[in-house]
C-alpha cells in the first residue's frame, strides 16, 4: 500500500511531477512551433495557435473556478494533465498518418485550454491548504519553478531531438512525462478547505457562485485596482512578447533553430534563478513592491532589450531578465491574494481575477500576428514607411517590424507599472485589506477604507 504524503512533502511531490510533465509539454510545443513556422512562414499561424490555447482557458475559468471550489482539487489537476496527454496523443496519430494540418493544432490547443481553465485555480488554491501562510511567497516561488525548470532544457532538447527522432518522437516523450505527473498526484493528500463566512455568503446555484467571484473583487477596490493594472498591461504589452518573440528571432537569424532554442533555454534559466530566489527569500516584505517594481524592470530591461538586440548575447541576457522577474511579479501577487481570500472561495475568486487580468490578451492575439505581418514588417523593410524613423535604433529587414512592436510594448508596460504606484488604493493594498484568517469585521462602514475592504474570516 502506498503512503499518502501531506503538507510540505506533498507540495514538493506536486512541484516535481509538474516539472517533469512540463518538460515534455515544452518540448512538444517547441517542436510543433517549428513545424508550423516551416509550413507557413508567418507569425499569424503561431499567433492563432497560441490564441486557440489561451482563449478557452480564460473564458471558461469563471465556471471552472466554481467547480474547483465544489470538487476535489487533486482530481481536477489530474484531469487537466490527462487532457493534455490526450491532445498530444491525437496530434501524434495525425502526424504519423500524414494528416496533420495547422487547424488541428488550433483544435488540440483549444481542448487543452478548456481543461487548463481548471488547472490554475486548483493549483493556486491548493497552496493555501497545505502550506503555512508565512511561507506563501516561498511556495509560490517553488511553484513557479515548474515552468522555467522545464523550459531550460525543453527548447534546446526539442531542437536537437527533432533532427534525431522527429516531431513524433518528441510527442512520445511528452506522453511519458504526462503519466509521471498524474502518478505523482496519486501519492499526495490535498484536504478540502474549511467553510468560511464568505463561502456561506457565496453559496448557491452555479451562476450565483460565478457572479460571487466577481462581486468579491469589485467590492474590494484594492483587489480590483491590482487586477486593472494587469488588465492594462496585458491589453497593450504582454501579447506582443508572448506571440512575437519566437518569429522575430527566427526572422532575424534565418530560421536558426539552435540559436532560438539557446535563447529560450537561457530565458528559462532566468525563471529558474528567479523562482529559487523567491523560494529562498520569500519576496519583499511588502509584496506590492515585487508586483509593480518587477513589472517596470521586466518591461524596460527585458522586453526593451529583446527588441533592441540583434545578436545571441543580447537576446540571452534580455530574455534571462524577463524570466528572472516574472516569478517575483507573479509570486508576490499570488501571495497577496492567497493571504486575503478565504480558501473555500479561492477557486471562483482566482478564476474571476484571471478573467479580468487576461481577458484582453485573447483579443490582442487576434490582431498581433496580422498587424506584424501586414503592417509593421513591411514598414520596417529598407525603404519602408517606418524604417527612416526607427531603423537606426532597431535595424531594418525581416523581424525589425516585430522588434518595433516589442519595443513600444516594453515602454508602455513600464509606464503602467509606475502608474500603479501613483494609486494609493493599489500601493497600499496590503494595509487596506485584512487577511482571511483575521477576525471578521462585523459591520461595513463606507467612510473608512479598511471597512470598504471587509473580508470575512475563516470559520
Amino acid at each position: 500500500m502506498r503512503k499518502t504524503q501531506t503538507g510540505l512533502s506533498a507540495f514538493l511531490i506536486i512541484v516535481v511531477g509538474q516539472i517533469i510533465s512540463l518538460l515534455g509539454s515544452t518540448m512538444t510545443t517547441f517542436a510543433v512551433s517549428l513545424w508550423a513556422w516551416e509550413k507557413t512562414g508567418q507569425a499569424t499561424s503561431l499567433s492563432l495557435t497560441t490564441l486557440f490555447g489561451f482563449a478557452p482557458t480564460i473564458f471558461l475559468c469563471p465556471i471552472a473556478g466554481v467547480l474547483v471550489d465544489r470538487w476535489n482539487r487533486k482530481l481536477v489537476m489530474m484531469l487537466s494533465d490527462l487532457a493534455a496527454g490526450l491532445a498530444t496523443a491525437t496530434l501524434l496519430t495525425l502526424l504519423l498518418t500524414g494528416h496533420l494540418e495547422i487547424w488541428h493544432l488550433y483544435v488540440a490547443n483549444a481542448f487543452v485550454g478548456a481543461f487548463g481553465a481548471f488547472q490554475f485555480p486548483a493549483s493556486s488554491a491548493t497552496i493555501s491548504l497545505i502550506v503555512p501562510k508565512e511561507q506563501y511567497g516561498r511556495a509560490n516561488g517553488l511553484m513557479w519553478l515548474t515552468s522555467p525548470a522545464a523550459n531550460i532544457f525543453g527548447p534546446i532538447l526539442a531542437a536537437a531531438l527533432v533532427n534525431v527522432v522527429g516531431v513524433s518522437g518528441v510527442m512520445i516523450i511528452d506522453l511519458v512525462t504526462c503519466a509521471v505527473a498524474v502518478g505523482a498526484l496519486l501519492f499526495v493528500l490535498i484536504p478540502q478547505p474549511p467553510r468560511s463566512t464568505a463561502g456561506q455568503e457565496g453559496q448557491g446555484h452555479l451562476l450565483k457562485e460565478v457572479a460571487y467571484g466577481f462581486r468579491y473583487i469589485f467590492e474590494r477596490p484594492s483587489l480590483l485596482g491590482i487586477q486593472l493594472v494587469f488588465f492594462t498591461k496585458n491589453l497593450f504589452t504582454y501579447p506582443a512578447l508572448m506571440v512575437l518573440l519566437t518569429p522575430m528571432i527566427l526572422a532575424r537569424t534565418g530560421n536558426d533553430e539552435i540559436l532560438l532554442g539557446t535563447v529560450m533555454s537561457v530565458g528559462a534559466a532566468g525563471g529558474l534563478v528567479g523562482g529559487l530566489a523567491l523560494g529562498a527569500w520569500g519576496g519583499p516584505k511588502r509584496k506590492i513592491h515585487g508586483v509593480l517594481l518587477g513589472m517596470v524592470l521586466v518591461r524596460l530591461l527585458g522586453q526593451g532589450g529583446v527588441a533592441l538586440g540583434r545578436n545571441l548575447w543580447v537576446w540571452m541576457v534580455a530574455n534571462f531578465l524577463i524570466s528572472f522577474f516574472m516569478p517575483i511579479i507573479n509570486g508576490s501577487n499570488q501571495a497577496i491574494w492567497q493571504a486575503k481570500v478565504p480558501p473555500d472561495v479561492q477557486g471562483r475568486v482566482f478564476s474571476a481575477r484571471r478573467l479580468i487580468a487576461q481577458f484582453p490578451t485573447s483579443f490582442a492575439m487576434l490582431w498581433i500576428g496580422p498587424v506584424a505581418d501586414k503592417v509593421f514588417e513591411p514598414a520596417m523593410l529598407p525603404g519602408g514607411a517606418l524604417a527612416p524613423l526607427f531603423g537606426g535604433l532597431l535595424g531594418t529587414g525581416p523581424g525589425a517590424g516585430m522588434a518595433l512592436m516589442l519595443f513600444a510594448g516594453g515602454i508602455l508596460g513600464a509606464l503602467i507599472g509606475l502608474g500603479g504606484y501613483l494609486n494609493p488604493v493599489v500601493r497600499n493594498a496590503e494595509d487596506l485589506l485584512p487577511d482571511h484568517d483575521a477576525a471578521p469585521i462585523a459591520q461595513r462602514n463606507s467612510a473608512t477604507p479598511a471597512a470598504k475592504h471587509k473580508v470575512a474570516g475563516v470559520a
